[in-house]
C-alpha cells in the first residue's frame, strides 16, 4: 500500500520510474503530505476548540463534526509523520517486532479513521432527519445518547479494521512497511471490501434520509404572519446546516471513493499474480493521497459553508 514498488507475493520490485521521476513523485508526495498534516492539524484543532468554547455550537450535529475531526487528527499525528519517514528512509522509532506492531497499527489508524468519518455521517444525516421532518418531536439523539453513538463508531471500527492485524502488513527492517499480498480471505477480500461495503451501505442511507429532508423542505406550507419570521429564521438555519453536512458527504465520496474502488478491482477484476502494473501504480497513488486530503478537507468545508464557525474562528482570532 505505502510502497508502491512491491509486487505481489513477494517477487521483486518492478522498476517503473526513472530516477528523475522518482524523484519529483517524491518531492510531490512529500509537498502533499506536508500541505495536509498543517491543513488538518489547524483546521480540526480549530473545530475542536470552537465546538469546546462556544456554548451554542454544543448541539448533536455539531458533536458529530467534532468526531470526525478528532478521527482525522489521526492522519497528521501518525500517518503523514511515517510516510515522510518512509519516503526519505529515515530512522524509525521502532525494530523488530516493535517495527511490526507499529506498522499494523498505521494501517489500522488508516482502516479507523474512514470507519469513524463514514459512521459520524450517517449519525448527522439521522440528526438532520430527525430536527426537520419531525422538528416538533424530542430530538433522536439527547444529550445522554450522543456519546454513546460517538463510542459505538469508534468500537465498531476498531472491531472491523481488526483483520490488519492478521498478516496484512509487515516491517521489513528497511524503514518501511510492505503489504504481504496473500490471497486469502481476510488479507485481500475483507481487508478491501469491508471499507467499500460499509461506505455503500451508509451512504445509500445517507442519500434516502437527505432526500426526505429536502422533500420535506420543499412541501413545508408557509407559516402564518405571527411566526413567519421565527419560521423563517429557523428554516434559514436548517438549510445552512444541511448543505454544510451535504458538502462534507460529498467531500468524503470524492476523497476516498477512488481509493475503495481500485482497491476491489485490485483484488476482484485485474490480474496481480505477476505484480501491480506501472498504470495501476500511478493510479493507485493518485488515489491513496486524494484519501489523505480528507482530514484536510473536512475543517475547510466547515468554516466555508457555516457562518457560525467563521464567527467562532473570529471570536478565538480577537482573543488573541
Amino acid at each position: 500500500m505505502e510502497n508502491l514498488n512491491t509486487t505481489v507475493n513477494g517477487t521483486h520490485p518492478q522498476n517503473c520510474y526513472s530516477p528523475s521521476h522518482l524523484s519529483a513523485s517524491k518531492i510531490g508526495q512529500t509537498f502533499a503530505c506536508c500541505l495536509f498534516l498543517a491543513v488538518s492539524l489547524v483546521g480540526n484543532t480549530l473545530i475542536a476548540i470552537i465546538i469546546y468554547k462556544t456554548k451554542t455550537m454544543r448541539i448533536t450535529t455539531n458533536y458529530f463534526i467534532l468526531n470526525m475531526a478528532m478521527s482525522d487528527l489521526l492522519q497528521p499525528i501518525i500517518v503523514f509523520p511515517s510516510k515522510i519517514i518512509e519516503l526519505y528512509g529515515g530512522l524509525w522509532f521502532f525494530t523488530g517486532e516493535h517495527g511490526q506492531f507499529f506498522c499494523k497499527m498505521v494501517l489500522l489508524i488508516q482502516y479507523v479513521s474512514c470507519l469513524v468519518s463514514i459512521g459520524s455521517l450517517v449519525l448527522i444525516a439521522v440528526d438532520r432527519f430527525g430536527a426537520v421532518v419531525f422538528p416538533f418531536r424530542r430530538p433522536l439523539f439527547g444529550s445522554k445518547l450522543c456519546p454513546f453513538f460517538i463510542l459505538t463508531t469508534w468500537v465498531a471500527a476498531i472491531a472491523l479494521s481488526s483483520a490488519t492485524f492478521y498478516k496484512s502488513v509487515e516491517y521489513t527492517g528497511k524503514f518501511n512497511c510492505e503489504w504481504v499480498w496473500q490471497y486469502t480471505f481476510l488479507a485481500d477480500s475483507y481487508l478491501r471490501a469491508i471499507p467499500f461495503v460499509f461506505m455503500t451501505v451508509s451512504f445509500a442511507l445517507i442519500v434516502i434520509l437527505y432526500s426526505l429532508i429536502l422533500f420535506k423542505l420543499k412541501s413545508q406550507k408557509t407559516p402564518g404572519e405571527q411566526s413567519v419570521n421565527a419560521e423563517i429564521q429557523r428554516e434559514r438555519s436548517q438549510r445552512n446546516v444541511l448543505r454544510m453536512a451535504v458538502a462534507i458527504v460529498t467531500g468524503f465520496v470524492v476523497c476516498w471513493g477512488p481509493s475503495n474502488i481500485i482497491a476491489l478491482l485490485t483484488v476482484f477484476v485485474w490480474d496481480n499474480t505477476n505484480g501491480l502494473s506501472c498504470e495501476i501504480a500511478n493510479y493507485w497513488v493518485i488515489a491513496l493521497f486524494m484519501a489523505y486530503a480528507n482530514c484536510a478537507v473536512n475543517p475547510i468545508i466547515c468554516f466555508a459553508f457555516s457562518g457560525k464557525y467563521r464567527q467562532g474562528l473570529k471570536g478565538l482570532l480577537r482573543c488573541h
